[in-house]
């Protein structure tokens, strides 16, 4: 078995540094490489602390060099504050002297225009040529508070904490730093990430995902460098904690601001809420909702569910929390026959009987306990939210001691509302004290439960991984690229009506017929062969509104009027649109469907995510109403089901004024049509389908606009996609020579209960040979990082038995696993780590040498350039088994108890 490491990230050394310089330190008051020192040694950092500046001999104290390569043992970690023309030498020197990581607080950089963007580019160019990891420029730094590492200029330290912070504004950091000292909430780590030239959130979401300390994540964005690694970290983090996502720029004036001060990108807002529901990730509106996150995090609010009760002295907070969970979709609790029972027997009379439960302005302390320990203990509710007004009969303290011991009981999280100020503030103090997350208004308490709940909600879309092709019948894909390929040969981006309903017609999406004539007469025949009524438009490239020209007649009754209309058409736009150019008039019957909706679907190209799908009520009004809901693909059932389901088109979708319901099935095949034309043909930037008529006999695309543009080289097929669908195409049988059948396919999410079954079954021996490690099974946060990959950076290939369900399994599987191997792409860019592990009873069959072959063939195709093992001396098997197929064996640096094998991946 080969290894790749489990234990420690590559950015490790960067975040755990045993050793850093400090890169410009100085004692001058106010400079920042003074803050710098004092941060660092106030903080009580735990390694080797180094000096550089050629202008000092010694600064507080620490050993002093001119430069990095002065510095006499190799560093981890370079901190750098010097004027930005110095920045790309002193990146390289670390470079020459053995330093993997730096970072980088200096300003003037690509936020100060071109010279600063000349100067971003040598730093990024250096930092790539000597394999330097660095975060910023223009940053405000990093903090490790558990080891005392706090490399960053801001006044003040942070707690050691469970709480994982990224932002891309380092004001945003001394904000939040300042709030949660003084409210007791701690952090695992806090990065400011800056410019991002390098090290981007991708990569800081993946060191945070498999960090022991880190139990929830909180980012502030303002813009994605790169998408696909983005998102593909951003679903693995989430698979096994929170993540909260504060993103600005979701109006045209904060986007452009967002962009000059990051220089990321800014993509469209709706698409971008798309991406982190995709992910399983919940994301808050403002500052104030990021903090209440933290606090309810930090404060472990984690509910399964999201319905909630509220207990409450006062009927009009119980109204004001009521209505507030209605506005966000919370449903309250309904409280079981016992719960209400055995709140009647505690409560006066006069209580609410219901929920909310009105304790009535009198409430003592017990009263509170009593109700709010009856409500966590209920089978149906999934949080209580306790509100208290100080009224002259309450004492809020006692109340608040009481509540603090209901919680105890319960794994249910409860959020404190103690309103007012000067009669209520020791209260809140102790339930702060307790971790209960204590708010002051209804409204925000019932909002961060929304916010939080929402997590566990968004996990059923993170898990979907659909393929590319999500039907059964296959499109006519030659077709349909010949169509795209002649109007590029043609230089034209813009299709045809014709050529747009050709297209969909090849993915098997129904379309209106349609005629294109070029005369009055054309009209006329054309009109006559299709049979009246019949609906005329005019074709143009330059016109995507037809109806703003007056190019639209519908219900046309005969020959006569069909001529008409031709005329009326073409002189009308030429009329108002003399520049624009007219391919002629179309011809279609008239859809005639009494109980029809009118819907739209759209394709559009995102400059962050790529392609996202639309769908929306339809019509001439579609800007006006402004009804759409927006998916990333590949989509599958799920997926789609969501995506028609956020829109108010979807209540018109069932029984309506005596229609019947439209068929579901249809409307749902169209749209994962759609998702295999947006997965396969990356030419395609924008498409409307509108009208999209959807009644109880199917659905039929009335009008189709469809924008293409020559996408240029791709080293995969679906690299213009930000969630790489399931390569479906890799899975193939095997049969062994003993004649048993494999299927050796790609790993999927779901696979996660085999993965583990698989790695318990696995005798000592081997899971020591594969993990180098004595572990018996999977931590979440490493079954995450082996079943959530990204297929575009990794490949994961498993071998598996196809059962009908076994009676020793924990659960009836329909497969088990036998074999797996994979591979990992380095932060070069350019090389893989791979592993291996065959099930114990498999072995010497042929198994690893198959999974082998293929896991080679993919990262071949890939680019790659070459793939490196770490395989245990005393793994005789394994290394007989990487010679014949041709990897390289060296001893593996300081362990002489390693081999490290290498492979060429040379061209065929």
């Amino acid at each position: 078995m080969a290894s790749i490491a489990i234990d420690r990230h590559y950015l490790t050394p960067m975040f755990e540094p045993s050793s850093l310089a400090i890169v410009g330190a100085s004692e001058r008051e106010g400079a920042i490489g003074a803050i710098l020192v004092r941060n660092l040694i106030d903080a009580g950092y735990k390694g080797k602390l180094y000096a550089v500046n050629p202008r000092h001999q010694s600064v507080s104290g620490l050993p002093t060099y001119e430069t990095v390569e002065a510095v006499p043992q190799r560093l981890d970690l370079a901190v750098i504050a010097t004027p930005a023309e110095t920045v790309p030498g002193i990146v390289e020197s670390c470079g020459r002297a053995g330093t993997r990581s730096a970072v980088v607080l200096s300003a003037g950089f690509s936020e100060t225009g071109p010279q600063g963007a000349k100067l971003e580019r040598a730093l990024r160019d250096n930092a790539r040529h000597y394999g330097v990891r660095v975060v910023g420029p223009n940053c405000l730094g990093i903090m490790r508070p558990e080891i005392g590492l706090n490399a960053t200029f801001a006044r003040g330290h942070a707690l050691p904490g469970s709480l994982g912070f990224v932002s891309q504004s380092g004001a945003l950091c001394t904000a939040m730093l300042d709030w949660a000292r003084p409210n007791g909430i701690g952090f695992s780590s806090v990065v400011s990430l800056g410019a991002s030239s390098d090290v981007d959130f991708g990569e800081i979401l993946d060191y945070l995902a498999y960090d022991p300390r880190t139990e929830h994540i909180l980012m502030y964005i303002e813009g994605i460098h790169d998408a696909r690694r983005f998102m593909s970290a951003l679903r693995a983090a989430a698979r096994v904690k929170p993540v909260i996502a504060l993103k600005v720029g979701r109006h045209a004036a904060g986007s452009r601001a967002a962009r000059s001060h990051t220089g990321a990108l800014v993509g469209a807002d709706d698409v971008f809420d798309a991406a982190v529901r995709r992910a399983g990730v919940v994301r808050v509106d403002t500052i104030g909702q990021l903090v209440a996150a933290a606090l309810a995090l930090s404060a472990h609010v984690s509910p399964r569910g999201n319905r909630l009760a509220i207990v409450t002295n006062g009927g009009g907070p119980g109204v004001m929390a009521a209505d507030r969970a209605a506005d966000l979709g919370i449903p309250l609790a309904e409280l079981s026959p016992e719960t209400l029972a055995a709140l009647k027997q505690v409560l006066p009379p006069t209580w609410s009987h219901g929920n909310p439960v009105d304790l009535i302005g009198d409430a003592d302390p017990a009263r509170y306990r009593t109700a709010v320990a009856a409500c966590l203990a209920d089978s149906e509710v999934d949080g209580v939210l306790a509100i208290l007004t100080p009224q002259a009969m309450t004492n809020p303290l006692q109340a608040a001691e009481k509540v603090i011991d209901a919680v105890r009981e319960s794994t249910k999280p409860l959020l404190a509302c103690w309103m007012g100020e000067e009669q209520v503030a020791s209260a809140r103090r102790v339930l702060h004290e307790a971790h209960v997350a204590t708010f002051r208004t209804p409204e925000s308490a019932v909002e961060m439960f929304a916010h939080v709940s929402s997590y566990y909600r968004n996990q059923r879309m993170l898990m979907q991984t659909p393929g590319p092709r999500a039907t059964a019948a296959a499109p006519d894909l030659p077709g349909a690229r010949m169509i795209v390929e002649t109007a590029l040969a043609e230089r034209r981006r813009v299709l045809s009506e014709m050529e747009s309903k050709a297209l969909l017609a090849a993915f098997g999406i129904p379309i209106a017929r349609t005629v294109l004539t070029r005369s009055a007469n054309e009209a006329m025949l054309a009109a006559e062969q299709l049979g009246f009524p019949v609906a005329m438009k005019i074709d143009s490239p330059d016109i995507p509104h037809k109806t703003d020209v007056g190019g639209v007649r519908l219900n046309l009754p005969d020959t006569q009027a069909a001529r008409a209309a031709y005329t009326e058409i073409a002189e009308g736009a030429k009329r108002r649109r003399p520049e624009a150019r007219i391919a002629g008039v179309i011809v279609e019957p008239m859809v005639l469907r009494p109980n029809g909706r009118e819907l739209m679907v759209g394709v559009l190209r995102d400059k962050v995510f790529g392609p996202a799908i639309t769908f929306g009520s339809g019509g001439t009004a579609v800007e006006v109403n402004a009804d759409r809901a927006v998916a990333l693909p590949p989509l599958n059932e799920f997926l789609v089901a969501d995506l028609i389901g956020s829109t108010r088109a979807a209540k018109l979708l069932g029984p309506f004024r005596r229609m019947p319901p439209v068929n579901r099935e249809a409307l749902e095949s169209l749209l994962l049509r759609v998702s295999e034309m947006v997965c396969e043909l990356p030419a395609i930037q924008e498409m409307d389908i509108n009208p999209l008529i959807a009644d109880e006999s199917g659905v039929v695309a009335v009008d189709a606009r469809i924008v293409v543009e020559d996408p240029g080289p791709m080293a995969d097929r679906y690299e213009h996609m930000a969630i790489h669908p399931y390569p479906a195409q890799l899975e193939f049988a095997w049969e062994l020579p003993d004649g048993g059948r494999v299927t050796i396919r790609p790993i999927r999410p779901e696979d996660a209960d085999i993965e583990q079954e698989f790695v318990r079954e696995l005798s000592p021996q081997s899971r020591y040979l594969r993990f180098m490690d004595t572990l018996r099974e999977l931590t979440p946060a490493m079954l995450a990082r082996f079943t959530q990959i990204d297929y575009s950076r990794e490949m994961a290939f498993i071998a598996v038995l196809r059962e009908s369900g076994r009676k020793d399994a924990p659960s009836p599987l329909s497969e088990r696993e036998i074999g797996v191997c994979r591979y990992v792409t380095n932060p070069d860019g350019e090389s893989c780590e791979f592993a291996l592990v065959v099930a114990d009873g498999w072995q010497r069959r042929g198994l690893g040498r198959r999974l082998m072959t293929a896991l080679i063939e993919v990262a071949r195709n890939r680019g790659l350039k070459s793939m490196i093992g770490h395989v245990l001396a005393q793994n005789a098997a394994m290394l007989a088994l990487v010679g014949q197929l041709g990897f390289e064996s060296d001893p593996s640096g300081d362990d002489p108890g390693t081999r490290r094998v290498t492979l060429a991946l040379r061209r065929r």
